[in-house]
């Protein structure tokens, strides 16, 4: 047999509290309606907050709008905004960012030190920018920092933020060409003791950091220190890593400066320091790139435009190199298994002349004198074939670019510059070597040196290969190569003139880069061709 055992009946919240203490029992009724009232209190608060967000963030910040579909406010007291849209008001199609989740919060551990700060984290946010939204933010005359973000954000959350999160952001940049954008995904950014409570003493008391994809397959790490509350500029240190950026998305970017990029990766690793007095010192430490075919493209139509942008990137180098509160050093850099190239569709008809397995190599780069000069060196294929080595000293400039510049060029196929030769000499070879050697010594506003171009073995003429055109072009064929067969140096069987660059920079106040390529215009064009001409006359008037 078993016993029975009766279990006392089982009490409701309400017995428990009639049975207690009459203050206690106060107590916890006070308590329990202090809850109901809190938690009414915040369900009435979070139905208007959605509403009174919109209207603190379009009334303070300038030339946006914004709608928000959810938000409430928890017992902890944090802001959770979901849903939160943003337009330019301009150009609203498509909204700039929307962010899922947005959470303002108080940061009860700083309280142990006497402070009350908030942090903000914000999830998942995208955002999309046009080329006109970028524009339209450039020219704006009130800048970004200046349009009510802070002041409006501290209207409908007064708490100041010490800590700022950002988790697994898509950015997605439209330059020219919609159908290539530049998508950076997976972007995470910490910045944390914003009020500089832990080290107000330290130049830079702020940790930030920031890592994510650059389209889709290139990673971006930046780690470093920072002063948001430095007068009378935010101040910052961090170190910058790439790695296997891919190069062809920034075709649209590039294209705005003539350059066409196929293929290519990208990496380098460098530090950024901006300080509060607006002094910046940068220096790439390594720079890579590997497999790119990268080509200047001239036409026509841009001709305008390319001369704005030679006159502009001069103004800039020239403001670098004469301001002491900018430093820039590239310690190296280099450029592999690559071609470079120059396209001139502007000639009758379009040529290509390239670099074939071009290495390049700059060491000491700086826009200061105190650096130093630095070292260039280049080698590959001319066309191709051609042996190519090009070696430079460069120092930074003063009034004018200074640099000496050595070049080699042997045993080039001339036929492979044959749309070269039509555009300017009306004429083609079908067998020749073509070799160059140059020395070119710029300072002071001044030029000193020689282009010397030799061709072997040219022969212009070939029934099979001409004997679609007509008789008269047949002819003139025949009598150059001719005369190129007259005017062969001995045994050496070549043909050779030098032409003498010396005297005053066109235009001294010209950069490094477009001095250079003016120098090969003049050079090539103007001497190498015009000069081969002139040789075989000359030799046929002696004949």
């Amino acid at each position: 047999m078993s016993e029975s055992t009766d279990m006392p009946p089982r009490r409701g919240w309400t017995q428990r509290i009639a049975s207690l203490h009459p203050v206690l029992r106060g107590s916890a009724i006070g308590l329990v309606a202090l809850l109901l009232v809190g938690g009414i209190g915040l369900w009435m608060l979070s139905r208007q907050l959605p509403g009174l967000i919109e209207q603190r963030l379009n009334a303070g910040v300038k030339g946006y709008r914004f709608s928000v579909a959810q938000a409430w406010l928890t017992p902890s007291l944090a802001l959770e905004i979901r849903d939160l849209t943003m337009i330019q008001i301009d150009h609203p199609d498509p909204p700039v960012a929307q962010i899922p989740h947005w959470t303002l919060s108080i940061q009860w551990s700083e309280l142990l030190h006497g402070v009350l700060v908030s942090d903000y984290v914000i999830e998942r946010p995208t955002l999309h920018i046009t080329l006109p939204q970028a524009r339209k933010e450039i020219q704006d005359e009130v800048p970004i920092q200046r349009k009510g973000w802070r002041d409006a954000v501290y209207s409908f959350y007064p708490i100041k933020i010490n800590e700022f999160r950002v988790f697994d952001a898509d950015i997605t940049y439209v330059d020219q060409d919609s159908e290539h954008p530049l998508h950076f995904t997976q972007l995470d950014l910490v910045a944390g003791n914003v009020r500089n409570i832990r080290s107000p003493d330290d130049s830079y008391p702020s940790d930030i950091g920031l890592t994510g994809n650059i389209f889709d397959t290139g990673r971006v790490t930046l780690r470093g220190r920072a002063n948001f509350l430095a007068q009378p500029h935010v101040g910052f240190d961090a170190d910058i890593d790439l790695t296997e950026v891919p190069l062809e998305p920034l075709l649209s970017v590039a294209g705005r400066y003539n350059v066409r990029l196929r293929g290519g990766v990208l990496s380098a690793d460098g530090r950024l320091e901006y300080t509060a007095q607006g002094q910046t010192d940068a220096t790439l430490r390594n720079l890579a790139i590997q497999n790119a075919r990268i080509d200047y493209v001239h036409t026509p139509e841009t001709s305008a435009r390319e001369a704005q942008v030679r006159r502009a990137a001069a103004r800039t180098a020239k403001e670098l190199q004469n301001e002491p509160r900018t430093r820039i050093r590239v310690e190296h850099a280099e450029v592999t298994r690559s071609e470079l190239g120059f396209v001139n569709r502007a000639a009758d008809p379009p040529y290509r002349m390239f670099l074939d397995e071009a290495q390049l190599r700059i060491e000491n780069f700086s826009n200061q004198m105190r650096e130093g000069a630095s070292k260039l060196t280049l080698t590959g294929k001319f066309m191709g074939s051609g042996r190519t080595v090009v070696s430079g000293t460069m120092r930074p400039e003063g009034r004018s670019p200074d640099f000496d510049l050595d070049v080699k060029i042997e045993d080039a196929h001339l036929p492979a510059m044959n749309d070269v030769l039509r555009a300017y000499g009306k004429i083609d070879v079908t067998a020749g070597v073509f070799s160059l050697y140059s020395e070119l010594h710029v300072q002071n506003g001044r030029i000193a040196g020689y282009v010397k171009p030799l061709f072997k073995d040219v022969d212009v003429y070939d029934p099979e290969q001409d004997r679609k055109k007509n008789v008269l072009w047949q002819a003139y064929e025949g009598v150059v190569g001719g005369l190129a067969k007259l005017l062969e140096n001995g045994p050496r069987d070549e043909v050779a003139t030098q032409t003498d660059l010396s005297g005053p920079l066109e235009n001294p106040s010209t950069s490094i880069g477009q001095t250079v390529l003016n120098l090969i215009r003049n050079g090539f064009f103007n001497a190498i061709l015009p000069g081969f001409d002139r040789e075989m006359e000359s030799r046929e008037k002696r004949r």
